[in-house]
């Protein structure tokens, strides 16, 4: 009783310093409850997806709960909360303005649905797929700069929300999750041009119909959702007459994560066609052809 009784009298002898005391606790005790309830959502939800927005969520709530409890102490009561916010935000939005629009922006991307763990994205001229987006930065590992086609480079970039204000965000993922890719085959004159056409249509289609079957029903729904004119998406070819060679231009549609190694399936499928066809068909390379020699008259003088 005398140890309350003590405590009692400090309290009413420093009120100032007895009310950070029990901010402080309070604001652990609010800390630690987060910390416990993420943890404890790590290991009992199996589903990623799930998992990963539960803990947000328990974040973002506790965050607020911390700043209710903030102003309730500091200011004295919860009904000055509004000026409270009115004060603080005019003394703090010239220097923290790119924080401020940081976590607005974090907003902005959870409320619209700007992208979401798992997109692929370029944004600020930096690609790769996003792994975390918290309240301030977007966490993304970085495909491409020396590393070719969409491989990752190993780097773990943190890009500031505030960034969706700024500029275009292009995401891979988003309502139609394919792109449409295409290159070149050099085809030399003289090969049997109809037969080099019917290796390519065919080896096209042979890889790419589960590709064009998945992406029909995504993409009549784009059409659907946007002012925007339909689109061929079964694979189409080219066909340019060029000072070296016929030039075969194959245009497809693909998963945006397996552009590489359905470009790689393709050209090497196709290059082995055209060498069964015993020289009917030829790949082209640059070359230099002398058609004739001038002839050169040398007077030799007595």
């Amino acid at each position: 009783m005398e140890l309350f009784e003590q405590i009692n009298q400090w309290i009413n002898k420093y009120p100032v310093t007895s009310n950070i005391f029990k901010y402080i606790i309070w604001a652990v005790l609010i800390l630690l409850t987060i910390a416990f309830l993420r943890r404890y959502l790590r290991r009992k939800l199996p589903d990623n997806s799930i998992r990963y927005k539960s803990q947000k969520a328990v974040e973002i709530f506790g965050y607020f709960l911390l700043v209710i409890v903030t102003i309730s102490f500091f200011t004295g009561s919860i009904k000055d909360f509004a000026l409270a916010i009115g004060l603080l935000t005019a003394g703090i939005t010239i220097t923290l303005q790119e924080l401020i629009l940081s976590v607005a922006g974090s907003f902005y991307i959870f409320f619209v649905g700007v992208y979401k763990p798992g997109d692929r994205i370029e944004i600020n001229n930096i690609k790769g797929d996003v792994i975390d987006i918290d309240s301030i930065y977007t966490t993304m590992m970085e495909i491409g700069e020396w590393v070719s086609s969409d491989n990752y480079s190993g780097r773990i970039v943190k890009l500031s929300n505030a960034f969706v204000f700024k500029g275009p965000v292009y995401n891979y993922s988003r309502d139609f999750p394919f792109v449409w890719d295409e290159f070149n085959i050099p085809i030399r004159y003289g090969s049997d041009l109809e037969l080099a056409k019917s290796i390519v249509v065919k080896t096209a289609s042979e890889i790419l119909s589960e590709y064009v079957n998945q992406s029909i029903s995504e993409w009549n729904q784009v059409v659907n959702k946007y002012y925007i004119e339909n689109a061929q998406v079964e694979p189409t070819l080219a066909i340019t007459m060029t000072d070296n060679w016929v030039q075969f231009n194959l245009r497809y549609i693909v998963d945006y994560k397996k552009r590489r190694s359905t470009k790689h399936l393709l050209n090497e499928r196709i290059g082995n066609d055209i060498m069964k066809t015993e020289g009917k068909v030829q790949l082209a390379s640059t070359t230099v052809e002398i058609i004739k020699i001038p002839n050169i008259n040398i007077d030799k003088g007595d």
